[in-house]
């Protein structure tokens, strides 16, 4: 029974939080082995398009072969967009509140850089700090080592995507509260990025949020995206989400969906030998990931599988946009498929459902602070104005 279908309803917030979080961390593990490469790539490499969790790319020589190595990615092993995703939760959990850039430099950069925990890719205990790609070094070494401004720390880091990818939380606390979750994951990201790659950070969250909210659909997710987003992000998702409605089924839509994002791109047509302008500010660009993950959950009609799929063999950086379109089906409902949930659960050696608890809880705990707050700020300003407060 899936959760939209239980007693005639919508799914409840648990639900859609286990579904973005747990869609989130599927899409991440599958698209880990085929990151970086075409889609006609992966087509010769897997003698078809990929179906569910496959193994590395090069096969047992993942420990030496290059540009991944010594990263075990395959076999459905989450990456790095998880690991910094079940570290906000961690830091949702500590501070029980909404979260701004300073909570990163107090309990998010602290947690890089002194838990040693489970790293799927390594098969190892290691610190987190070393797994993340540079851009997510850049949070220690210019929170701790540099002693910047949190709110101001993510200026000069390359602009990518590095901040977008573990943002849902953001939206799940905020959850059917598009604006607010945009706001929040503003004040987040600019410990981490800028420019376009902080502003998917927000329109990311905005999105999650959007997908919470009762009778939500793909397009309403879309709608709220473009209600909140800025400059050529704004433009980069009205043009990749136009070319996508055209398509009902992904593999007509993986080459449309890259000339509609190419123009507002700056990594360029060879993702592994990007141009010389790439991830650079600019407020006439776009992070490739988010546009296309909303593509591809237009093209999708929302189902989980078809939305991961479709960003798995899109190629490029998959893991991420899986990531993204996972977090958003399953934050509208969709249920995922429960034996990669097993899968992946298994292979990385995590329990994907209790991150959610912990999240379920902390978000309850905000909203009914968020509730007092508002309630007293209600009747301050009634008696501004003279009069007995309504609530």
């Amino acid at each position: 029974m899936t959760p939209i279908a239980e007693e005639g309803r919508g799914p409840r917030l648990d639900e859609r939080i286990t579904g973005a979080l747990v869609g989130a961390a599927v899409g991440d593990a599958l698209g880990g082995p085929v990151e970086g490469y075409s889609p006609d790539q992966i087509l010769e490499r897997h003698g078809g398009r990929v179906h569910g969790v496959v193994g590395p790319w090069n096969g047992d020589a993942w420990r030496t072969a290059r540009p991944l190595a010594p990263y075990h990615k395959g076999d459905g092993h989450v990456t790095d967009d998880t690991l910094m995703t079940h570290a906000l939760i961690r830091v949702y959990a500590a501070v029980r509140d909404h979260l701004d850039a300073y909570a990163v430099a107090d309990h998010l950069v602290p947690d890089l850089m002194t838990n040693p925990r489970w790293i799927p890719e390594l098969e190892a205990e290691a610190l987190p700090l070393h797994r993340v790609f540079l851009a997510e070094k850049w949070l220690v070494a210019r929170i701790h080592y540099g002693h910047a401004d949190p709110r101001e720390a993510g200026v000069g880091n390359i602009v990518n995507c590095g901040a977008a990818m573990y943002m849902a939380p953001v939206g799940l606390v905020n959850a059917a509260d598009p604006g607010a979750a945009y706001a929040e994951a503003l004040d987040v990201a600019g410990a981490h990025q800028s420019s376009y790659g902080r502003e998917a950070a927000g329109v990311f969250a905005a999105a999650v949020a959007a997908a919470c909210a009762p009778g939500a659909t793909p397009d309403s997710v879309v709608a709220a995206c473009l209600a909140v987003a800025r400059d050529g992000t704004r433009t980069a998702i009205e043009k990749v989400c136009e070319a996508a409605r055209g398509h009902t089924d992904f593999e007509s839509a993986l080459l449309p969906l890259r000339a509609a994002v190419a123009p507002y791109d700056t990594v360029g047509p060879d993702y592994r030998r990007p141009s010389l302008g790439a991830r650079r500010p600019s407020r006439l660009h776009a992070v490739e990931e988010l546009p296309v993950a909303l593509g591809m959950l237009l093209v999708a009609g929302g189902d989980v599988r078809q939305a991961v799929l479709g960003s798995v063999n899109y190629g490029r950086d998959c893991d991420s946009i899986a990531t993204m379109a996972g977090a958003l089906a399953g934050a509208l409902g969709s249920p995922v498929p429960e034996d990669w949930a097993k899968a992946v659960a298994e292979a990385s050696r995590l329990d994907l459902w209790e991150p959610a608890r912990t999240l379920t809880g902390v978000a309850r705990e905000i909203h009914s602070r968020d509730v007092r707050r508002r309630r007293a700020h209600e009747a301050a300003f009634a008696a501004l104005e003279g009069r007995p407060c309504s609530g």
